[in-house]
C-alpha cells in the first residue's frame, strides 16, 4: 500500500517546501491565466469566428461544465500519481488546447480546445493543495491553503494586463501561442521541481482494482466531511465566480449604469478584498478549527445582507453599496476554501485527491446553475438583449435561493459530521461554562 522510507524525512515547512509550494502556485496562476483568457477576448472572438456573443458565451459554459465534472476523475488521478505527475499533465493539456485555439478560425475546434483547456484545469488546483499538507505542518496547512488559493489569482492580472496588450498589439494567434507558451514553462517547472512528497516520507500509493473505484468514490461522496466541503464550496464560492466569470461586469455597465473605468475598478476590488481577506479566514480556521462551518455561515450572511440591500435599493445602488455587495462576494472566496479542511481533518491521506474534487465541483456547479439561470431571466425579460437594472436584479435574485439551500445543506452535513466527532465538538453551553469561549 505505501513504499517504506530509506532515509530521514525532511522537516515539514522548511525552503524545499517553499520552492515546491511556490512551484504549484505558479502552475495554478497561469492555470487561472489559461481558464480567464476567453473572457477578456470575447469581442475579439465574435469577430474572429464570425459568430454571436450568445455562442462565444457557450465556450466558458462548456468549459466550465468540464471543469466541474473532471474534477472527481483528476482526483483519482491525484491519488494514484501524486501531484508532479498531475500538474505537469494539466498544464501540457492546457498548453495543447491554447495552441489549437490560437490557430483555428472555426467554433467547433475552438470548442474543443476550450474543453481540453478546462480538462487540464481540472488537474491544476486540487494538485497544488494536496501538496499542502503533505510538505507544511498541520497548523500551517489552513493559512497556506488560503495563500495558495489567493496567490494563484494573480493569474488573472496576466490575462488582463499582458495577455490583453498582446492580443491587441499582436493578434489573436500570438497572443494564446503566447499563453499555450507560459503552460509549458509550468510544465517544466513542476517537472523539475516539484515532489508529492518530501524525500524520506512515505506516499501512499492506491492500487485501486477499477471495478472498484465507482464504489469508492462513493463511501468518500457519501461521507459527511465530503458534503460538508461540496456544499461550503458551494454556497460561498458560487457567486464569485458568477460574478467574476459572467455576469458581474455587464451588470455593473448596463444594469446599474457605471462608466467602464468605475465597473473595472469594482472588479479589481472582487481580487483585492479576496487576498486581503484569505489570510484572516485562515487565521480564524486555524486558531478555532472546530468552529469552521460557524465561520462559513457567518460569510454567507455577509454575502447575503447586501446582495438583498442592492436587489432591493429604489433605483441604481450607490457606489459604497456596490462596494459592500463585492466585498460580500470576494470574501466567499476564501470562505469556499475552507470546504477543503473539512475532509482533510477527517479523511484518509490517500482519498484527499479524490475528496478534493468533489469539494471543488460544488463551487463551479453552483457557478453554472446560477449562470445558466440568470442567462434564462435575463432572456425572458429582455428578449432583445437591452439588458437594465431591473431585468439584473430579478436575474440575480435567484442567487438568494441558491444560497440559502446550500446554508441549510451545510447545517445538515455539519449535523451528521459533529455525530461522528462528537467527543471532540462540545455543545456551545459546555465551551460557555469552561470559558473557553473566549477564545473563539
Amino acid at each position: 500500500m505505501s513504499t517504506g522510507t530509506l532515509t530521514a524525512p525532511t522537516p515539514l515547512g522548511g525552503p524545499r517546501a517553499y520552492l515546491v509550494w511556490a512551484a504549484a502556485v505558479f502552475a495554478y496562476a497561469v492555470a487561472v491565466l489559461q481558464r480567464s483568457s476567453m473572457g477578456v477576448a470575447g469581442l475579439e472572438a465574435t469577430e474572429r469566428f464570425g459568430t454571436s456573443a450568445t455562442i462565444v458565451s457557450t465556450f466558458v459554459v462548456l468549459q466550465l461544465l468540464v471543469y466541474a465534472l473532471a474534477q472527481v476523475p483528476a482526483g483519482v488521478l491525484l491519488d494514484r500519481y501524486g501531484s508532479r505527475v498531475t500538474l505537469t499533465a494539466g498544464a501540457l493539456l492546457m498548453g495543447g488546447g491554447q495552441v489549437l485555439l490560437a490557430h483555428t478560425d472555426t467554433v467547433l475546434l475552438a470548442i474543443l480546445a476550450r474543453i481540453v483547456v478546462g480538462a487540464g484545469d481540472a488537474l491544476t488546483f486540487s494538485s497544488a493543495i494536496r501538496l499542502v499538507p503533505a510538505w507544511f505542518p498541520a497548523a500551517r496547512v489552513p493559512i497556506m491553503t488560503q495563500l495558495t488559493g489567493i496567490l494563484g489569482q494573480v493569474g488573472q492580472i496576466g490575462s488582463a494586463v499582458p495577455f490583453v496588450a498582446i492580443l491587441a498589439g499582436a493578434g489573436w494567434s500570438a497572443a494564446f501561442t503566447a499563453a499555450a507558451a507560459m503552460s509549458g514553462v509550468s510544465a517544466l517547472v513542476a517537472l523539475l521541481l516539484i515532489r508529492a512528497v518530501p524525500p524520506g516520507t512515505a506516499r501512499p500509493r492506491v492500487r485501486q482494482d477499477l471495478r472498484r473505484i465507482p464504489a469508492v468514490i462513493g463511501r468518500i461522496v457519501r461521507h459527511p466531511a465530503t458534503q460538508l466541503g461540496f456544499l461550503t464550496h458551494f454556497t460561498s464560492g458560487f457567486p464569485g465566480l458568477m460574478f467574476a466569470m459572467m455576469w458581474g461586469y455587464p451588470y455593473l455597465t448596463a444594469g446599474e449604469g457605471l462608466p467602464q473605468p468605475t465597473a473595472s475598478a469594482l472588479m479589481t476590488a472582487l481580487v483585492v478584498v479576496s487576498i486581503i481577506g484569505g489570510p484572516l479566514v485562515g487565521a480564524l480556521t486555524q486558531r478555532h478549527p472546530l468552529r469552521r462551518s460557524t465561520l462559513v455561515l457567518v460569510i454567507l450572511g455577509v454575502m447575503l445582507v447586501p446582495l438583498v440591500a442592492v436587489l432591493l435599493w429604489p433605483g441604481p445602488a450607490p457606489i459604497w453599496l456596490l462596494l459592500a455587495l463585492i466585498a460580500g462576494i470576494s470574501i466567499g472566496g476564501p470562505g469556499s476554501s475552507v470546504g477543503f479542511d473539512f475532509p482533510r481533518t477527517t479523511l484518509a491521506r490517500h482519498r484527499l485527491g479524490t475528496a478534493t474534487g468533489v469539494v471543488i465541483m460544488g463551487g463551479f456547479v453552483g457557478a453554472l446553475i446560477a449562470i445558466l439561470l440568470i442567462g434564462v431571466v435575463l432572456d425572458v425579460l429582455r428578449p432583445d438583449g437591452a439588458y437594465d437594472l431591473h431585468s439584473f436584479r430579478l436575474a440575480f435574485a435567484v442567487q438568494i435561493p441558491l444560497l440559502l439551500l446550500g446554508a441549510v445543506g451545510m447545517i445538515v452535513s455539519r449535523r451528521r459530521l459533529r455525530r461522528r466527532m462528537a467527543a471532540e465538538v462540545p455543545p456551545w453551553r459546555e465551551v460557555w461554562r469552561s470559558g473557553r469561549w473566549r477564545r473563539l
